[in-house]
Protein backbone atom coordinates (compact mmCIF):
# COMPACT_ATOMS: atom_id res chain seq x y z
CA UNK A 1 0.00 0.00 0.00
CA UNK A 2 1.21 3.47 -0.87
CA UNK A 3 1.49 5.68 2.16
CA UNK A 4 -0.97 8.56 1.83
CA UNK A 5 0.81 11.90 1.57
CA UNK A 6 -0.33 15.24 2.90
CA UNK A 7 -1.87 17.21 0.05
CA UNK A 8 -0.08 20.48 -0.61
CA UNK A 9 -2.43 23.40 0.09
CA UNK A 10 -3.81 25.23 -2.92
CA UNK A 11 -6.33 28.00 -3.60
CA UNK A 12 -9.37 25.84 -2.82
CA UNK A 13 -8.07 24.07 0.29
CA UNK A 14 -7.13 27.51 1.65
CA UNK A 15 -10.46 29.07 0.64
CA UNK A 16 -12.49 26.43 2.49
CA UNK A 17 -9.89 25.45 5.12
CA UNK A 18 -10.04 21.76 4.14
CA UNK A 19 -7.40 19.05 3.92
CA UNK A 20 -8.09 17.70 0.42
CA UNK A 21 -9.35 19.57 -2.69
CA UNK A 22 -12.57 17.57 -2.97
CA UNK A 23 -16.13 18.86 -2.59
CA UNK A 24 -19.00 16.46 -1.92
CA UNK A 25 -21.77 17.78 -4.17
CA UNK A 26 -24.98 19.05 -2.57
CA UNK A 27 -27.44 16.81 -4.41
CA UNK A 28 -31.19 16.81 -3.91
CA UNK A 29 -32.52 13.83 -1.92
CA UNK A 30 -28.99 12.48 -1.43
CA UNK A 31 -27.06 15.07 0.58
CA UNK A 32 -28.42 15.43 4.08
CA UNK A 33 -26.52 16.26 7.25
CA UNK A 34 -25.16 12.72 7.67
CA UNK A 35 -23.35 12.78 4.33
CA UNK A 36 -22.20 16.40 4.64
CA UNK A 37 -20.77 15.92 8.15
CA UNK A 38 -19.10 12.62 7.20
CA UNK A 39 -17.50 14.30 4.18
CA UNK A 40 -16.24 17.24 6.23
CA UNK A 41 -14.92 14.91 8.94
CA UNK A 42 -13.00 13.05 6.21
CA UNK A 43 -11.07 16.20 5.30
CA UNK A 44 -13.08 17.46 2.32
CA UNK A 45 -15.92 19.98 2.02
CA UNK A 46 -19.35 18.52 2.74
CA UNK A 47 -22.44 20.19 1.28
CA UNK A 48 -26.06 19.90 2.35
CA UNK A 49 -28.41 19.86 -0.66
CA UNK A 50 -31.07 22.47 0.08
CA UNK A 51 -32.96 21.86 -3.17
CA UNK A 52 -35.00 19.01 -1.69
CA UNK A 53 -35.69 20.66 1.67
CA UNK A 54 -38.41 22.90 3.02
CA UNK A 55 -36.91 25.78 5.01
CA UNK A 56 -37.58 24.22 8.44
CA UNK A 57 -36.07 20.92 7.27
CA UNK A 58 -32.96 22.72 6.03
CA UNK A 59 -32.57 24.43 9.41
CA UNK A 60 -32.76 21.04 11.15
CA UNK A 61 -30.11 19.56 8.84
CA UNK A 62 -27.76 22.50 9.38
CA UNK A 63 -28.14 22.24 13.16
CA UNK A 64 -27.51 18.48 13.13
CA UNK A 65 -24.50 18.94 10.84
CA UNK A 66 -22.99 21.50 13.25
CA UNK A 67 -23.30 18.97 16.06
CA UNK A 68 -21.77 16.16 13.96
CA UNK A 69 -18.68 18.04 12.75
CA UNK A 70 -16.47 20.90 13.84
CA UNK A 71 -15.06 21.15 10.29
CA UNK A 72 -16.22 23.55 7.55
CA UNK A 73 -19.33 22.58 5.58
CA UNK A 74 -21.64 24.41 3.22
CA UNK A 75 -25.10 24.44 1.65
CA UNK A 76 -25.92 24.04 -2.04
CA UNK A 77 -28.84 26.24 -3.10
CA UNK A 78 -30.46 25.77 -6.55
CA UNK A 79 -32.01 29.18 -7.14
CA UNK A 80 -34.85 27.82 -9.29
CA UNK A 81 -36.68 26.52 -6.20
CA UNK A 82 -39.25 28.52 -4.18
CA UNK A 83 -38.67 29.90 -0.64
CA UNK A 84 -35.24 31.13 -1.75
CA UNK A 85 -35.32 34.23 0.48
CA UNK A 86 -36.30 32.21 3.54
CA UNK A 87 -33.60 29.64 2.78
CA UNK A 88 -30.89 32.29 2.49
CA UNK A 89 -31.97 33.87 5.77
CA UNK A 90 -31.80 30.51 7.53
CA UNK A 91 -28.28 29.95 6.17
CA UNK A 92 -27.21 33.30 7.63
CA UNK A 93 -29.06 32.75 10.92
CA UNK A 94 -27.39 29.37 11.42
CA UNK A 95 -23.91 30.72 10.73
CA UNK A 96 -23.13 28.70 7.58
CA UNK A 97 -20.02 30.19 6.00
CA UNK A 98 -20.01 28.55 2.54
CA UNK A 99 -22.80 28.59 -0.07
CA UNK A 100 -22.80 27.00 -3.52
CA UNK A 101 -25.44 28.52 -5.80
CA UNK A 102 -26.73 27.06 -9.06
CA UNK A 103 -29.56 27.30 -11.61
CA UNK A 104 -29.94 31.06 -11.51
CA UNK A 105 -28.29 34.46 -11.82
CA UNK A 106 -25.30 34.70 -9.42
CA UNK A 107 -25.73 38.48 -9.20
CA UNK A 108 -28.97 37.99 -7.28
CA UNK A 109 -27.42 36.74 -4.03
CA UNK A 110 -23.60 36.84 -4.23
CA UNK A 111 -22.94 40.28 -2.77
CA UNK A 112 -25.67 39.91 -0.15
CA UNK A 113 -24.15 36.65 1.08
CA UNK A 114 -20.58 37.97 0.98
CA UNK A 115 -21.61 40.98 3.06
CA UNK A 116 -22.66 38.46 5.72
CA UNK A 117 -19.17 36.90 5.67
CA UNK A 118 -20.15 33.94 3.46
CA UNK A 119 -17.93 32.46 0.73
CA UNK A 120 -19.93 32.04 -2.50
CA UNK A 121 -19.31 29.49 -5.27
CA UNK A 122 -21.47 29.27 -8.39
CA UNK A 123 -22.02 26.20 -10.59
CA UNK A 124 -21.89 26.72 -14.38
CA UNK A 125 -21.96 24.59 -17.52
CA UNK A 126 -20.43 27.01 -20.04
CA UNK A 127 -17.67 29.58 -20.51
CA UNK A 128 -20.31 32.30 -20.95
CA UNK A 129 -21.86 31.66 -17.54
CA UNK A 130 -18.46 31.17 -15.89
CA UNK A 131 -17.50 34.69 -16.93
CA UNK A 132 -20.86 36.07 -15.78
CA UNK A 133 -20.33 34.45 -12.39
CA UNK A 134 -16.80 35.85 -12.16
CA UNK A 135 -18.16 39.32 -13.04
CA UNK A 136 -20.77 38.88 -10.29
CA UNK A 137 -17.90 38.55 -7.81
CA UNK A 138 -18.17 34.91 -6.74
CA UNK A 139 -15.20 33.46 -4.85
CA UNK A 140 -14.88 30.35 -7.03
CA UNK A 141 -16.63 28.51 -9.85
CA UNK A 142 -17.68 24.91 -10.43
CA UNK A 143 -17.46 24.05 -14.14
CA UNK A 144 -19.70 21.02 -14.66
CA UNK A 145 -19.61 18.87 -17.77
CA UNK A 146 -22.71 17.20 -19.14
CA UNK A 147 -21.57 13.79 -17.86
CA UNK A 148 -22.85 14.93 -14.46
CA UNK A 149 -26.03 13.68 -12.83
CA UNK A 150 -29.00 15.84 -11.99
CA UNK A 151 -29.59 19.15 -13.73
CA UNK A 152 -26.85 20.40 -16.05
CA UNK A 153 -26.13 22.26 -19.28
CA UNK A 154 -28.09 22.19 -22.53
CA UNK A 155 -24.99 22.34 -24.72
CA UNK A 156 -23.67 18.88 -23.81
CA UNK A 157 -20.12 20.16 -23.32
CA UNK A 158 -18.00 17.47 -21.69
CA UNK A 159 -15.88 18.13 -18.60
CA UNK A 160 -12.65 17.48 -20.48
CA UNK A 161 -13.63 20.11 -23.07
CA UNK A 162 -15.30 22.65 -20.80
CA UNK A 163 -12.60 22.82 -18.16
CA UNK A 164 -9.65 24.13 -20.21
CA UNK A 165 -11.91 26.57 -22.06
CA UNK A 166 -13.10 28.03 -18.75
CA UNK A 167 -9.58 27.97 -17.29
CA UNK A 168 -8.27 29.95 -20.25
CA UNK A 169 -10.44 32.95 -19.33
CA UNK A 170 -10.83 32.65 -15.56
CA UNK A 171 -8.84 34.33 -12.79
CA UNK A 172 -10.62 32.91 -9.73
CA UNK A 173 -10.35 29.34 -8.35
CA UNK A 174 -11.86 26.63 -10.53
CA UNK A 175 -13.54 23.40 -9.41
CA UNK A 176 -14.17 20.61 -11.94
CA UNK A 177 -17.35 18.49 -11.86
CA UNK A 178 -18.97 15.85 -14.03
CA UNK A 179 -17.70 12.30 -14.47
CA UNK A 180 -15.27 12.38 -11.54
CA UNK A 181 -15.32 9.47 -9.11
CA UNK A 182 -11.70 8.37 -8.86
CA UNK A 183 -8.32 9.78 -7.93
CA UNK A 184 -7.15 9.25 -11.50
CA UNK A 185 -9.94 11.50 -12.81
CA UNK A 186 -9.10 14.02 -10.11
CA UNK A 187 -5.49 14.16 -11.29
CA UNK A 188 -6.59 14.46 -14.93
CA UNK A 189 -8.78 17.53 -14.37
CA UNK A 190 -6.18 19.16 -12.13
CA UNK A 191 -3.66 18.77 -14.95
CA UNK A 192 -6.19 20.63 -17.11
CA UNK A 193 -6.29 23.50 -14.63
CA UNK A 194 -8.77 22.64 -11.89
CA UNK A 195 -7.91 23.58 -8.32
CA UNK A 196 -10.30 20.95 -6.95
CA UNK A 197 -13.06 18.52 -7.88
CA UNK A 198 -16.72 18.29 -6.99
CA UNK A 199 -17.93 14.69 -6.72
CA UNK A 200 -21.59 13.71 -6.73
CA UNK A 201 -22.48 10.23 -7.99
CA UNK A 202 -19.72 8.43 -6.05
CA UNK A 203 -21.14 9.87 -2.80
CA UNK A 204 -24.69 8.84 -3.71
CA UNK A 205 -23.38 5.30 -3.29
CA UNK A 206 -22.07 5.98 0.22
CA UNK A 207 -23.38 4.60 3.49
CA UNK A 208 -24.22 8.10 4.74
CA UNK A 209 -26.11 9.25 1.65
CA UNK A 210 -29.81 9.89 2.28
CA UNK A 211 -30.72 8.12 -0.97
CA UNK A 212 -33.00 5.07 -0.73
CA UNK A 213 -31.11 1.79 -0.59
CA UNK A 214 -32.89 0.62 -3.76
CA UNK A 215 -31.63 3.69 -5.63
CA UNK A 216 -28.09 3.11 -4.35
CA UNK A 217 -28.31 -0.43 -5.76
CA UNK A 218 -29.42 0.96 -9.14
CA UNK A 219 -26.32 3.18 -9.12
CA UNK A 220 -23.86 0.37 -8.38
CA UNK A 221 -25.57 -1.91 -10.93
CA UNK A 222 -25.55 0.75 -13.68
CA UNK A 223 -23.61 0.12 -16.87
CA UNK A 224 -22.30 2.41 -19.59
CA UNK A 225 -25.25 3.84 -21.53
CA UNK A 226 -27.81 3.42 -18.74
CA UNK A 227 -28.31 7.20 -18.33
CA UNK A 228 -29.44 9.94 -20.68
CA UNK A 229 -29.71 13.73 -20.63
CA UNK A 230 -33.31 14.76 -21.27
CA UNK A 231 -36.02 17.36 -20.56
CA UNK A 232 -33.97 20.17 -22.12
CA UNK A 233 -37.16 22.16 -22.73
CA UNK A 234 -37.67 22.47 -18.95
CA UNK A 235 -34.38 22.00 -17.08
CA UNK A 236 -31.94 19.45 -18.55
CA UNK A 237 -31.52 16.44 -16.29
CA UNK A 238 -29.55 13.18 -16.57
CA UNK A 239 -31.73 10.18 -15.72
CA UNK A 240 -31.41 6.44 -15.37
CA UNK A 241 -33.47 4.75 -18.09
CA UNK A 242 -36.57 3.27 -16.42
CA UNK A 243 -40.34 3.14 -16.98
CA UNK A 244 -40.74 6.90 -16.46
CA UNK A 245 -37.85 7.63 -18.83
CA UNK A 246 -39.44 5.37 -21.48
CA UNK A 247 -42.79 7.16 -21.09
CA UNK A 248 -40.93 10.42 -21.61
CA UNK A 249 -39.35 9.17 -24.83
CA UNK A 250 -42.75 8.04 -26.14
CA UNK A 251 -44.13 11.50 -25.41
CA UNK A 252 -41.22 13.10 -27.29
CA UNK A 253 -42.31 11.24 -30.44
CA UNK A 254 -45.43 13.46 -30.46
CA UNK A 255 -43.41 16.74 -30.38
CA UNK A 256 -44.84 17.72 -26.97
CA UNK A 257 -45.19 21.24 -25.64
CA UNK A 258 -43.35 22.19 -22.42
CA UNK A 259 -46.75 22.08 -20.69
CA UNK A 260 -47.26 18.44 -21.75
CA UNK A 261 -43.79 17.55 -20.48
CA UNK A 262 -44.55 19.25 -17.15
CA UNK A 263 -47.82 17.31 -16.92
CA UNK A 264 -46.02 13.98 -17.33
CA UNK A 265 -43.26 15.01 -14.94
CA UNK A 266 -45.76 16.02 -12.27
CA UNK A 267 -44.64 16.85 -8.74
CA UNK A 268 -42.18 15.15 -6.40
CA UNK A 269 -41.09 12.55 -8.97
CA UNK A 270 -37.42 12.93 -7.97
CA UNK A 271 -38.34 12.35 -4.32
CA UNK A 272 -40.30 9.23 -5.27
CA UNK A 273 -37.33 7.83 -7.16
CA UNK A 274 -34.21 8.73 -5.20
CA UNK A 275 -35.57 9.13 -1.66
CA UNK A 276 -38.51 6.72 -1.59
CA UNK A 277 -37.08 4.07 -3.92
CA UNK A 278 -39.73 3.96 -6.66
CA UNK A 279 -37.48 2.60 -9.39
CA UNK A 280 -40.18 2.40 -12.06
CA UNK A 281 -42.09 5.69 -11.88
CA UNK A 282 -39.53 7.79 -10.03
CA UNK A 283 -37.02 10.25 -11.46
CA UNK A 284 -33.58 8.68 -10.96
CA UNK A 285 -30.82 11.28 -11.35
CA UNK A 286 -27.22 10.05 -11.59
CA UNK A 287 -24.09 10.75 -13.61
CA UNK A 288 -22.59 8.72 -16.44
CA UNK A 289 -19.77 7.69 -14.11
CA UNK A 290 -22.23 5.39 -12.30
CA UNK A 291 -20.97 2.70 -14.68
CA UNK A 292 -17.66 2.82 -12.80
CA UNK A 293 -19.19 2.67 -9.30
CA UNK A 294 -19.52 -0.90 -8.07
CA UNK A 295 -20.01 -0.72 -4.31
CA UNK A 296 -21.46 1.25 -1.40
CA UNK A 297 -18.79 2.46 1.01
CA UNK A 298 -18.44 4.76 4.02
CA UNK A 299 -17.73 8.33 2.94
CA UNK A 300 -14.38 8.34 4.74
CA UNK A 301 -13.30 5.27 2.76
CA UNK A 302 -14.32 6.88 -0.54
CA UNK A 303 -12.15 9.90 0.27
CA UNK A 304 -9.24 7.71 1.37
CA UNK A 305 -9.49 5.63 -1.83
CA UNK A 306 -9.62 8.73 -4.04
CA UNK A 307 -6.53 10.24 -2.45
CA UNK A 308 -4.71 6.91 -2.65
CA UNK A 309 -5.55 6.64 -6.35
CA UNK A 310 -4.53 10.27 -6.88
CA UNK A 311 -1.07 9.70 -5.38
CA UNK A 312 -0.56 6.43 -7.28
CA UNK A 313 -1.59 8.12 -10.54
CA UNK A 314 0.82 11.01 -9.89
CA UNK A 315 3.66 8.54 -9.35
CA UNK A 316 2.77 6.64 -12.51
CA UNK A 317 2.54 9.79 -14.62
CA UNK A 318 5.91 11.06 -13.38
CA UNK A 319 7.55 7.90 -14.74
CA UNK A 320 6.29 8.47 -18.29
Amino acid sequence: MLKQKLFMANRITKLFNIQYPIIQAGMIWNSGWKLASAASNAGILGLIGAGSMYPDVLREHIQKCKKATDKPFGVNVPMLYPNIEEIMNIIVDEGVKIVFTSAGNPKTWTKWLQEKGITVVHVVSSVKFALKAQDAGVDAIVAEGFEAGGHNGRDETTTLTLLPMVKEQLQIPLIAAGGIATGQAMLAVMVLGADAVQVGSRFVASEESSAHQAFKKIVVDAKEGDTQLTLKELAPVRLVKNKFYNQLQELYKTAPTPEQLKELLGRARAKRGMFEGDLEDGELEIGQIAGLIHDIKPTAQIVKDMMQEFEEAKTKVSSF
